[in-house]
């Protein structure tokens, strides 16, 4: 099994509407806390690995209470920074339906958006980690973020860690003054793998699939075979290559799969159709943790690997949540075609 695992990015406070209330509708909001990094630690130390997560956090009740349901999850949490005045925000209206899901983010001036190069000791931070993981999501929120990503980047390849990432598109985010794609070329230059959903490769790189219409549902497997190929091309040290795949049927019924590109080889996932989701947000990153995992643990099998990843992603959409909270056997169990949902008694 692998060394530990360094995570970094914000994470934020998540006010969700109950009972798939419109925004205009509540009266109150579900509490709960999340974010992409934050995400595939808290899946990864649920299935039994040694996570660290790395973020910077007010010093005030709000920032305790966070640190506290992060430590619940036993995500290591020592090298979290203290700072700035508040936590980000993010609201969430969930659709239903043909009503689609709202987000509405409120992160601006953030702790996290205030970080600023120097701030973490990396040596430190990545001392016996074997995996660093970040998203796209981190360099978007200021020039200073994007910076401190790319010194951790740095320091990891010097260091000859794995760098996994994923690209994370989130357009109402990338308004500090460089786009997605001039910021991320450099950034993902540096890492080993690449993990991406159907759009993120066009909105970030400006590679797009072939014969492929998302907004209605049109995600065959092979168009992405030719992104995966270009990816490669353009990316010479990526050596592993994962797209989910989002068949959106509707906001309450999605199909769930992915392709993986491993040293020049493809693999297909078997397809998921979730038709009562309970909460997708969260999901790309359980497929994240869910790769790491399986890469990690199924050597030399990519097509096992891919397939926990999704299958675990796949059981993601049931829980409330940020968060994938679900254990190996649970995913082990669906992966071995076990989809009923019996009671276990």
């Amino acid at each position: 099994m692998m060394n530990k695992i360094v995570t970094f990015g914000e994470i934020m406070l998540r006010l969700s509407t109950p009972n798939f209330l419109r925004f205009g509708q509540a009266r109150e909001f579900d509490v709960i806390y999340g974010g992409g990094e934050s995400n595939v630690a808290v899946s990864l130390a649920n299935f039994g690995l040694d996570v660290e997560f790395i973020t910077r956090i007010p010093d005030n009740p709000i920032g305790s209470a966070c640190l506290q349901y992060l430590r619940q999850y036993n995500v290591g949490t020592k090298y979290i920074l203290y700072g700035g005045s508040r936590l980000g925000i993010y609201f969430l209206e969930t659709g239903s339906v043909m009503r689609g899901s709202q987000v509405v983010y409120d992160r601006d001036n953030s702790s996290f958006s205030k970080i600023q190069p120097g701030m973490i000791n990396w040596s430190a931070v990545l001392s016996g980690a074997s995996w660093f993981h970040w998203t796209g999501i981190t360099p978007s929120i200021s020039e200073t973020a994007a910076a401190v990503c790319l010194e951790g980047l740095q320091f990891a390849r010097e260091k000859g860690i794995t760098i996994s990432c994923d690209l994370n598109y989130r357009e109402k985010l990338w308004k500090w003054g460089k786009s997605a794609q001039a910021v991320m070329e450099e950034l993902v230059h540096y890492c080993d793998v690449l993990i991406g959903n159907e759009e993120d490769a066009e909105k970030v790189l400006g590679i797009s699939a072939p014969q492929t219409n998302v907004i209605n549902g049109e995600v065959p497997a092979e168009g992405y075979v030719y992104v995966c190929d270009k990816l490669s091309q353009n990316f010479p040290r990526l050596h592993t290559i994962a797209i989910t795949l989002r068949g959106s049927i509707s906001a309450s019924f999605n199909t769930w799969s992915a392709i993986l590109y491993n040293n020049q080889k493809v693999y297909f996932s078997p397809k998921y159709e979730i038709t009562h989701i309970v909460d997708r947000v969260g999901g790309g990153d359980s497929f994240v943790a869910g790769l790491i995992f399986g890469l990690n643990s199924y050597f030399n099998n990519p097509q096992k690997a891919l397939d926990f990843a999704v299958a675990s992603s796949a059981l993601k959409h049931t829980i409330f949540g940020d968060f994938n909270l679900v254990s190996v056997a649970e995913v082990q169990k669906l992966m071995s075609g076990d989809r009923s949902g019996r009671v276990s008694r």
